[in-house]
Order: structure tokens, then C-alpha cells, then sequence
């Protein structure tokens, strides 16, 4: 008997569970629809406010920051009245209270998620870098793609896509290299230390304007970078424009195969290779152990220089020096034996 009235009240209550969502079925329909309304509205909201934007380009990024935070309150509003349309006993700050309890809890969970959120909306906000912008990070070197909210795509030069984390780029340096219309590019050139420094500036010059490419203004330049150990090292500096990582090859292939044209086979200037000398001194001149005279990295001071000796000589007036040894060791031997 227990059984039995067990299972009644059990049928009881699924009865009474089913005619009740009977009950709220045209509600469930009717938030159903509502909400689908109030996503297609929030999307549509979002391609307004982006178009409204897009053809000024200091507002891109602002409309498309807009038009993301209008979509999600929208769609936060619709799930609002949703939730009010099958409960009608539901409030929005029942809502607000649960979600401030639960504030600490959530914060913690979502932490990266929120900050990568807010460091989009902080880029996207302030603009170091665009859609379409060339940039390099740490490694990674491409095209901007796009901007979310928690990621920034880059597109490389070969053709791979980097999904980078946006507080990543926000807390991190970053280089733009189309933040400006036009861009420097330099070269190093080495040339021989015989060679005149002067005419080898004029031709460095004269080449890399003979490059369409390059800027007239600002101009080109040739410094004197350093003497290194086998060469005396001019660093070609030219702009170009636009700046972008194509015209930056395009560039150097032009102007580096002018200089080598212009420089080495048309005028004759050095290519030099490292080279090393190297001294070998025998310790057997008069001047050994007086450094005001030695000549391997000593001055000689107002003092006459020694002449450099050979070595085929050194060992020759060494054989000399052994070989009048040996004769007086022998004539010394001979004295004694005549002794005897």
C-alpha cells in the first residue's frame, strides 16, 4: 500500500510538472523568439555602427569597439526580458544581486579572459597599430588581420596566420613598421684602406640614386661607420616610401646591386677580405730587450729603426754563431790533449 501511494504521488508530481510546462510552453515560445529578435537586432546594430565608421579611418577601431559593446548589451538586454517573459516573477537586479555575490569567484576563473578583453578594448581604443599595419613582436613579424576583443591575428610574410593574446601585446613592446608614410633602410660597405674614402662616398651616393625607389627627400646619406681589421667600413643610409616589408627587399636589391656595380667593377674600389699578419721574430738582433728600438709593436721613438731580418739569415748567422762554438770547444780539447 505504501508502494502504491508512493508511485501515485510520484505520477502525481510528473503530472502536475507537465501540465505546468504545458502551461509555460507559449511563454518558453514567445522568450524564444524574443531573444532571437534581440540577437539578429544586436547584429545588425553592430554592421551600422561599423559602417557608420568606416570610411573615416581615425574611427575605425572606435566603431568597431562601439559596435561590439552595443551588441553584447543588447543581447544581454534580450536575454533579460527572456528570462522575464517565462518567470515573470524574475527581476534584472536578482540577477545583479547573484552575479555581486559571485563577482570574487568569476574575477578569478575568467581573469586572463577579462584582461585579454580589456587590453582589446584598450588597443582598439587607443590605436598603436591598425588593420593592415606591418608589426613585429618579439619572433613574429606580419600583417595585422584583425583585432578582437581577446586575440590579435597577424598574417606572416610566409603565408601563416599568429594568434597573439592581447595583453600580451598591450604590456610588451611593439614595433609598427608602417606607423610612418616613409621608412630608413641602411646598408654596410666595406672598402679597402687604400682606396679614397671620399670618391668612394661620391659613388655610394650616385648609386643608390640611380634607384627610382629612393626618396630625393629626405635625402640619402654615407657616413664612415668604423676601420675595422681588413676594411674601412661606410654605412649607406636612403628612405623609401610606403614602408611596407615588399618595398623594403624591392629596395635593397636595387640599391646593394647598384653599390656593387658602381664600386667594384665600374671604378675599381676594393672588395677586401679579412686578412691576418702575422710577425716572426728569432730574438737574435742587437735591439732585442730595448724597447725604444724593437719594431713588432714598439715605437722606435727619434731612435733608427733596425732593418727586418729574414729568416733564412737569422738561421744562418745562427749556424755561424754554433759552428765558431764548436771550433773553440775543439781547440780547447786539443790544448788539453797537448798538455798531456
Amino acid at each position: 500500500m505504501d508502494i502504491q501511494a508512493a508511485i501515485t504521488a510520484a505520477w502525481n508530481k510528473i503530472g502536475g510538472l507537465i501540465d505546468g510546462a504545458i502551461v509555460m510552453l507559449p511563454n518558453i515560445v514567445l522568450a524564444i523568439v524574443v531573444f532571437i529578435i534581440f540577437f539578429f537586432a544586436a547584429r545588425w546594430l553592430k554592421v551600422i555602427v561599423k559602417r557608420l565608421t568606416r570610411r573615416h579611418r581615425q574611427a575605425r577601431n572606435l566603431g568597431m569597439v562601439l559596435g561590439r559593446l552595443a551588441q553584447g548589451a543588447v543581447i544581454l538586454l534580450g536575454l533579460f526580458v527572456a528570462l522575464s517573459i517565462i518567470v515573470p516573477t524574475f527581476r534584472a537586479g536578482d540577477l545583479v544581486q547573484l552575479l555581486g555575490i559571485s563577482g570574487v569567484a568569476i574575477g578569478f576563473a575568467f581573469r586572463d579572459i577579462l584582461q585579454n578583453f580589456l587590453s582589446g578594448i584598450l588597443i582598439l581604443l587607443t590605436e598603436p597599430f591598425k588593420i593592415e599595419d606591418q608589426i613585429v613582436f618579439k619572433d613574429f613579424e606580419g600583417t595585422v588581420e584583425n583585432i578582437e576583443t581577446r586575440a590579435t591575428t597577424i598574417r606572416t610574410y610566409d603565408g601563416r596566420r599568429i594568434v597573439i593574446p592581447n595583453s600580451e601585446l598591450f604590456t610588451n613592446s611593439v614595433t609598427v613598421n608602417t606607423a610612418f608614410d616613409a621608412r630608413r633602410i641602411e646598408y654596410d660597405v666595406g672598402i679597402g684602406y687604400g682606396d679614397d674614402v671620399n670618391q668612394a662616398k661620391q659613388l655610394m651616393l650616385e648609386a643608390i640614386y640611380s634607384v627610382d625607389d629612393v626618396l630625393r627627400d629626405p635625402a640619402a646619406d654615407v657616413l664612415v661607420l668604423e676601420l675595422a681589421e681588413s676594411s674601412v667600413n661606410i654605412r649607406a643610409r636612403w628612405w623609401i616610401k610606403p614602408p611596407r616589408r615588399i618595398d623594403d627587399l624591392n629596395s635593397r636589391d636595387k640599391v646593394i646591386s647598384a653599390l656593387k656595380q658602381k664600386l667594384y667593377v665600374e671604378n675599381g674600389i676594393d672588395l677586401p677580405y679579412p686578412t691576418r699578419q702575422i710577425l716572426f721574430h728569432d730574438q737574435t738582433e742587437e735591439t732585442d730587450g730595448d724597447r725604444t728600438r724593437q719594431r713588432e709593436g714598439w715605437p722606435a721613438g727619434n731612435k733608427e729603426v733596425p732593418k727586418p731580418r729574414s729568416i733564412s739569415g737569422s738561421l744562418k748567422r745562427i749556424a755561424q754563431i754554433q759552428a765558431s762554438k764548436n771550433g773553440n770547444s775543439s781547440n780547447q780539447n786539443l790544448s788539453v790533449d797537448d798538455g798531456k
